[in-house]
């Protein structure tokens, strides 16, 4: 049989099955590629460790004119670090590395989060203790990336600016409303970034020194120019966006804490006190919120050269996809994937090109995403204090339809009877 024969598209399926459509495709081959076609273009999957390395290789794959335009004019942004290769790309990610790696620049961000969060969560009980988690965590989240940033940011402009970041990453998947209003965010907070990069250049004494704003809007590119206004911004917002987006998994650990409350109890035991710093069962928590809940479906670049994958051909231009949720959930890979169980993660710790819910590969030479280690650092933190809490949860849907991309807690987790916090 003709492996590059015709076939049909899968666009429309794709946006009707969600996370489940890959893992399918999956169930009815045999072979070590899925072959498709997205937009028209013919597409081969691939999954599993050594796909890992094989996708995030430059000789093999390439970003630039990879990523269609509704994901760019909402999730990333033209001319964005994730759309280059080669050198122009390392020196573009070796800011956002200095930035998003530095052990105290997480730890600084993660206080920041920490610290609005408790401010948060007293409010919550003073004005009766009902709020929805999704929504509060956007606004802490916000809070604490800008003034981590150096972005001024007034308490009334918070709520604003956390529906538009998170306007970006809930409507890149979804043609209709929710797709336009993240094109209108994204145009919204690109204006207002590149006017401050434009403050910034105008007057340094403006933006606090060494902070991610005044870092970005001194960057040079591989041939030393300064990035226009507009690109800067838009890798502004490739800082504050997806920090933002950690709300998802706050969510998420919200779910799973109720669902299976015996993971709450051994989180209050492992830090008893609500400050206390997290421990080993909170990082491992983290982590398998991470893989066990729905969050990126898959990435994609572009065949450089004819290539071949296990024996399978892969054309020259085809689309090349790298299946993150069937991987975080293949029984070659974890036992009992459906199984939600954080002593995984305990008895060894995630593997680079195992766990890949943001990406696979090194974030120094590759693609993968740099702020990784501000995710875990804040989901553990945050579910380290979500567990201390004392709420109850009200009727409300619970459901995570895996149709929805991105998929969320339906009723974005309410909480009800919300405790002032013991200090």
């Amino acid at each position: 049989m003709n492996p590059l024969r015709p076939l049909t598209d899968s666009t429309l399926p794709l946006l009707a099955g969600g996370y489940a459509w890959l893992p399918g495709r999956w169930q009815r081959t045999d072979k070590p590629v899925v072959r498709t076609r997205l937009l028209g273009k013919h597409a081969v999957a691939l999954r599993g460790p050594d796909a890992v390395r094989f996708f995030y290789d430059e000789q093999h794959i390439k970003r630039q004119d990879a990523l269609p335009d509704p994901v760019l004019a909402t999730l990333f942004g033209h001319g964005a670090v994730h759309t280059l290769d080669g050198e122009t790309h390392r020196v573009r990610k070796a800011m956002f590395l200095s930035l998003l790696t530095d052990p105290t620049g997480v730890g600084d961000l993660t206080g920041l989060a920490a610290q609005a969060w408790d401010d948060a969560a007293e409010s919550w009980a003073d004005t009766g203790g009902r709020v929805v988690l999704f929504d509060e965590a956007s606004r802490i989240l916000t809070r604490a990336v800008c003034r981590w940033t150096g972005i001024p940011l007034r308490d009334d402009e918070v709520t604003d600016v956390a529906s538009d970041l998170v306007a970006m990453v809930d409507g890149f998947a979804s043609p209709g409303p929710r797709h336009a209003r993240a094109r209108r965010a994204r145009a919204r907070r690109e204006a207002w970034l590149a006017g401050l990069v434009e403050r910034i250049r105008a007057d340094a004494s403006s933006a606090m020194p060494d902070s991610a704003a005044a870092t970005v809007a001194a960057h040079r590119d591989a041939e030393g120019a300064l990035l226009s206004p507009h690109d800067a911004a838009v890798e502004l917002l490739n800082i504050i966006r997806p920090t933002v987006a950690v709300s998802w998994f706050i969510a998420f650990a919200a779910h799973a804490l109720y669902r299976w409350p015996d993971h709450r109890e051994r989180l209050v035991k492992e830090s008893p006190a609500y400050t206390d710093a997290p421990g080993a069962y909170a990082e491992a928590f983290a982590h398998e919120v991470r893989r066990f809940y729905p969050f990126a479906p898959f990435v994609g670049g572009l065949a450089v050269s004819d290539l071949t994958w296990q024996g399978e051909p892969i054309p020259e231009g085809s689309m090349v996809l790298l299946d993150l949720y069937g991987q975080n959930h293949s029984e070659d890979l974890w036992q009992r994937p459906y199984v939600f169980d954080p002593n995984r993660f305990l008895q060894e710790p995630p593997q680079r090109d195992e766990l890949i819910p943001q990406g696979g590969g090194d974030p120094v030479t590759g693609h993968r995403c740099p702020g990784e280690d501000i995710a875990v650092s804040l989901l553990q933190t945050l579910s380290l204090r979500l567990a201390h809490l004392e709420y109850d949860v009200p009727d409300q849907d619970l459901r995570i339809p895996l149709r929805r991309l991105p998929a969320k807690v339906r009723s974005g987790f309410v909480l009800d009877g919300v405790q002032r916090p013991a200090r």
